[in-house]
């Protein structure tokens, strides 16, 4: 009888500490999940200003369906330091990324997680690039932000859903990528519309101008005949 009480007491302890381990586990994943979240939203809230690209106009670029405009405008985003905003945006997303493939999140929903932080950067360069056009948007910079505000909080509840919540969240995951991709293609359509605007040669030159100091030569000012 003692053997088997040493025994099971044995397996139980053991079981015990199994479990205690890997609840240890899972709570240092989530946290580093949460940090790696929080320094995407930092860049992604930190740009600074926007200046003209570094390396002349880089070819447009798309992603799927994603729209670049610091492509389509010819700028760099930049943080209070100097720092690319991009690029230090994409870092932060890689490690976000890893350490919520550890944690075991789906990859389709750190795709939204990561591509609404990149929709809200440019989002910002957007709204960066109407005030120095002198606010040619109108209420339809308000909508664009606003849509990418709730698109940006609904990836990212995502992501917290699945990492907090898998098994609930596993109920209702096909429903709500459905719902984000609709609210995704609605985004999309509105910065394309915002950028083709801002684009147009009259608002174009008073980017440039206002950006560099002066505008290429043999242009005309904004407004004036023939614009």
């Amino acid at each position: 009888m003692d053997l088997v009480y040493t025994t099971a007491g044995g397996v139980v302890g053991a079981a015990v500490t199994a479990h205690i381990s890997r609840n240890h586990e899972r709570r240092q994943l989530r946290a580093t999940v949460m940090e790696r979240l929080q320094q995407v939203s930092l860049v992604r809230a930190g740009v600074w200003d926007i200046v003209p690209c570094r390396h002349g106009r880089p070819a447009a670029s798309v992603a799927g369906r994603q729209l670049s405009a610091t492509a389509e405008l010819g700028l760099s985003a930049v943080l209070e330091d100097g720092g690319d905003a991009e690029r230090a945006l994409r870092e932060a997303v890689a490690g976000l990324v890893v350490a919520s493939l550890s944690a075991g999140i789906p990859r389709r929903v750190l795709d939204f997680a990561g591509g609404g932080e990149e929709r809200a950067l440019q989002c910002e360069v957007i709204r960066l690039a109407d005030l120095r056009v002198g606010g040619v948007l109108g209420e339809s910079l308000d909508e664009l932000m606003t849509a990418c505000a709730e698109y940006r909080e609904a990836t990212a509840q995502l992501l917290l859903q699945a990492l907090w919540h898998p098994w609930q969240s596993r109920w209702r995951m096909s429903a709500r990528i459905r719902a984000l991709r609709t609210a995704v293609e609605a985004l999309h359509h509105r910065q394309e519309a915002a950028l083709s605007l801002l684009a147009r040669p009259p608002h174009a030159r008073t980017l440039a101008r206002r950006l560099i100091g002066a505008l290429p030569p043999d242009t005309e000012e904004p407004g004036s005949a023939g614009s």
